[in-house]
């Protein structure tokens, strides 16, 4: 178990994405999916309001409404740590980290979830727009209300995560206790150069999301004509690039001496990064998520994770 920053809140080392409920999946699969990720004994099932707005025929809030259900179905509430998100656009006048939003939209996704609180509830974007004091304390007005145990960010550069910090100390309100970045093998730079050194030093736990960076780090797109076997395969083309195709080498290579999956190799080496705290990864069947599981139990010796390195610097 891995604390979120300076929370007593602990979570086993991988959280299950919410995006795929009502977009690639139905209710009833996502049900068997959120019941065989508790009961092997994981707990941070993370969501947004917005997710997943894309899908034809959507308009957000699928998923929270799903997760709902399940909670309310399954009597689970209390074995999962529940975190959701704020901020990205549901209509043309519903979106932002103002104050007025905050409070309305929490209690959106509370009754989307049917829960009284959200253990832990993001930002899900930086919103320019709006000063940081605003936000913070309307998130410090949530945490007193009871509505809400502990504030994170996702998708914060490193200057306004600072920021963001230096309010909550500055006026005694709660502060981010964990960051969402792109963060996984392929994508390392943008976390590596800037927010990782400060997260570690503000000891916030960091959930990266996209950890197979939407399927490639498995190994199934290796030409154009993998690109069909999901809905995901057209995104792929942008990392079928000479760096790209030495990553799934060097995986290939180390999953092969350790009879096992490029998929657990990947999950494997993020897991062991500084200030990690919970990778999240979705899955859309019991096979896929059996491999997530399997994932957590896989210890990269040095030699592993230096060729790697190598391989995605």
């Amino acid at each position: 178990m891995r604390k979120l920053g300076r929370s007593g809140i602990e979570v086993a080392p991988l959280a299950f994405g919410g995006n795929v409920f009502g977009w690639t999946i139905d209710e009833a699969q996502s049900f068997k999916l959120l019941d065989a990720f508790v009961d092997a004994g994981f707990n941070l099932v993370d969501t947004a309001d917005v997710y997943s707005k894309w899908a034809p025929g959507n308009k957000g809030g699928e998923s929270e409404t799903i997760i709902g259900n399940w909670l309310r179905r399954s009597g689970k509430r209390d074995r999962i740590v529940l975190a959701t998100k704020v901020g990205m656009q549901m209509s043309p006048t519903e979106k932002g980290l103002a104050r007025s939003y905050i409070i309305a939209e929490v209690e959106a996704s509370l009754r989307r979830l049917q829960t009284d609180r959200i253990d832990l509830y993001q930002a899900h974007q930086d919103d320019a727009d709006t000063p940081l004091d605003e936000t913070m304390e309307a998130f410090a007005t949530l945490v007193k209300q009871g509505k809400v145990r502990v504030l994170g960010a996702s998708n914060y550069d490193a200057g306004r995560l600072a920021e963001a910090l230096e309010a909550s100390r500055r006026n005694g309100w709660p502060r981010y206790e964990t960051l969402q970045p792109l963060y996984n093998l392929y994508d390392r730079a943008d976390f590596e150069e800037k927010l990782q050194g400060l997260c570690v030093k503000e000891e916030i736990g960091v959930i990266p999301y996209y950890a197979l960076a939407s399927g490639f780090l498995t190994g199934k797109y290796r030409s154009e004509a993998d690109f069909g076997k999901s809905a995901r395969g057209q995104g792929m083309k942008s990392k079928l690039t000479p760096r790209g195709l030495r990553i799934l080498a060097a995986l290939d290579q180390v999953s092969a001496e350790l009879k096992t999956t490029p998929a657990k190799v990947a999950l494997a080496w993020l897991a062991a990064r500084p200030s990690i705290a919970a990778p999240i990864a979705s899955a859309t069947s019991l096979a896929q998520f059996e491999e997530l599981v399997a994932a957590t139990r896989l210890d990269l010796d040095q030699g592993s994770i230096a060729l790697l390195d190598k391989a995605s610097a």
